[in-house]
């Protein structure tokens, strides 16, 4: 089953590599990079809304049928964007149905994963979000082939035929496992009221610290042009973020089995504000690449650490309802902060500014988690640990 999700996260991880797309799309639509980047907002709010309301289809469809539908509806979401004429036709395709999609599936292979491996739910957790960042890292480069073949519409029906063609694969590896994804009802959880102000901490913490990385990869290639990469090695930029980020979510999972709370979700925010400050600070491409490989590390590990403490902290079944109210922490700062980095490009020529507001979101996220209690390891149980 673990295959499957990785399979499948693979496939639907190519969205974080949309910055390849800003200039292309800012020429096709004739539109500013402020709008052009809401196309990337809009499908990341599309994935939220999908993470937060998954639960109510898990244990209603099958898991073969979910999978099936959702390829079906991503690739169907990337035909529409490839003929889109408008903004509009691209946000329909694009943000709505293949963002929903994504949402869909990204939700049912976290927690698919933590379900089938509940011993090792942070480095099943952390194999799945790793997937999804190789997504965003295998795909700029064939992306930029079919953008110099055919433009936009190119390189969104090559991602179209993509997840129709593993759609067969991983119908059929879901069928091997035989497993089911399980939900649990609100009734049975009363101990959830006690616990409002831990959820509260973790909505902001996790959605301050999401919003520092997806910032800068919504605009990756644009940062890397202006921390001086030439126009050949630009392209490169999102790859880097994609692979560090693969490699922090296996750190991150790996950590969430064994570190205690506060010290785990306080260190990656810590890393990006240390890395943020880098690429301000030295105006140089070797400097703003190393950079952005460190802050894909933090995101990655930032992405499986907090489904992994709220599993541990909630359970593999009813931490599922938990995680999609939390989630929508990140759905608000991918709808704002790829968009308001765009703003702030726009009205100050450069991305010096937004830099620094990334890095004080960053301190945000840190001082939050300082906040959690110091007591709750990562693996308590959250009946032993009501306050």
């Amino acid at each position: 089953m673990l295959l499957a999700c990785m399979i499948l996260t693979l496939s639907l991880g190519s969205v974080h590599a949309f910055s390849v797309f800003l200039e292309t799309l800012e020429g096709r639509f004739n539109a500013s990079r402020s709008d052009v980047s809401l196309i990337y907002s809009f499908a990341l709010a599309s994935i939220t809304v999908s993470v937060l309301f998954g639960h109510f289809i898990y244990n209603r469809l099958h898991p073969v049928l979910l999978v099936s539908l959702i390829l079906l509806f991503a690739a169907a979401g990337c035909a529409i964007a490839a003929q889109a004429t408008n903004l509009q036709m691209a946000w329909l395709g694009y943000s709505v149905f293949f963002g929903s999609a994504n949402g869909f599936g990204y939700g049912f292979a976290l927690k698919f994963s933590a379900q089938s491996n509940p011993d090792i739910k942070g480095f099943a957790m952390g194999c799945v979000t790793a997937t999804y960042a190789l997504g965003a890292a295998v795909a700029p480069v064939p992306f930029k082939l079919l953008l110099n073949l055919g433009g936009f519409t190119s390189a969104m029906n090559g991602l179209a035929i993509t997840l129709l063609i593993i759609l067969l694969p991983v119908a059929f590896l879901v069928v091997k496992g035989k497993a089911q994804l399980k939900v649990s009802k609100f009734e049975k959880h009363s101990n959830l009221k006690r616990q409002r102000w831990l959820i509260v901490k973790l909505w902001l913490g996790y959605g301050t610290a999401v919003a520092t990385g997806l910032m800068i990869m919504g605009h990756a290639t644009g940062i890397a042009k202006a921390g001086g990469l030439n126009g050949q090695l630009v392209v490169y930029a999102p790859i880097v973020i994609a692979i560090f980020n693969m490699f922090g979510s296996l750190m991150g999972g790996w950590l969430a089995d064994r570190a205690p709370i506060r010290l785990v979700l306080m260190a990656f925010p810590a890393f990006s504000v240390i890395s943020l400050l880098m690429i301000s600070l030295f105006d140089h491409g070797f400097a703003t690449i190393c950079g952005l490989a460190f802050i894909g590390f933090a995101y990655g590990a930032t992405i499986v650490a907090y489904p992994a403490a709220v599993s541990s902290l909630f359970g593999v079944v009813f931490g599922v309802r938990v995680y999609g109210k939390i989630f929508t922490a990140w759905g608000i700062a991918g709808l704002l902060a790829p968009w308001f980095a765009g703003i702030l490009f726009e009205r100050f020529g450069d991305y010096k500014v937004a830099l620094a507001l990334a890095a004080a979101i960053g301190l945000a996220s840190l001082v939050t988690a300082r906040f959690f209690p110091a007591n709750i390891g990562i693996n308590s149980d959250i009946k032993k640990n009501v306050y």
